[in-house]
């Protein structure tokens, strides 16, 4: 992927969006990072995104499990239940390694579970590795707004 990775960081403690921006800025990420701050915020930002979102679906979401008004879970329930949606890579980011919640994310169909580092190099590692994975490496399907509708 050539152009700026556009990334929904769904995550409500303003300092762990802090320091995600920090770490993806160390990892030299060239991205476009929207910030949504509960579940409802997320789905309103997927789900029009020429008004929340600059016009484009993100490349990825970074998924929190824990958020008030409506849980990560449902958000990833949601947007792997709809077909305009489903094709977004959803990475769960959590300080939850419970083998529950681990099972749960998968079952619900998450591209990846990762628990968060609490170490800042290990964080910088992990941002450089996704950026890799998922940026270079990864055939992403074509854009998400051209998903067809069930």
């Amino acid at each position: 992927m050539n152009a700026r990775a556009r990334i929904l960081l769904v995550e409500d403690s303003p300092a762990d969006v802090r320091l995600t921006q920090e770490v993806l800025d160390e990892a030299g990420f060239d991205y476009l990072l929207f910030v949504a701050g509960d579940g409802e915020e997320a789905l309103r930002m997927l789900r029009d995104p020429p008004t929340h979102l600059g016009g484009s679906l993100p490349d990825l979401v970074l998924l929190d499990l824990n958020l008030p008004r409506k849980s990560g879970r449902e958000v990833l329930v949601e947007v792997k239940n709809d077909p305009r949606l489903r094709r977004i890579p959803v990475l769960i980011l959590s300080t939850s390694a419970a083998e529950s919640d681990v099972a749960g994310c998968y079952d619900a169909h998450a591209n990846c579970y990762l628990t968060k580092p609490v170490d800042w190099g290990q964080f910088v590692g992990l941002a450089k590795a996704l950026h890799d994975f998922w940026l270079h490496y990864v055939v992403l399907p074509p854009s998400v707004q051209a998903a067809p509708a069930a």
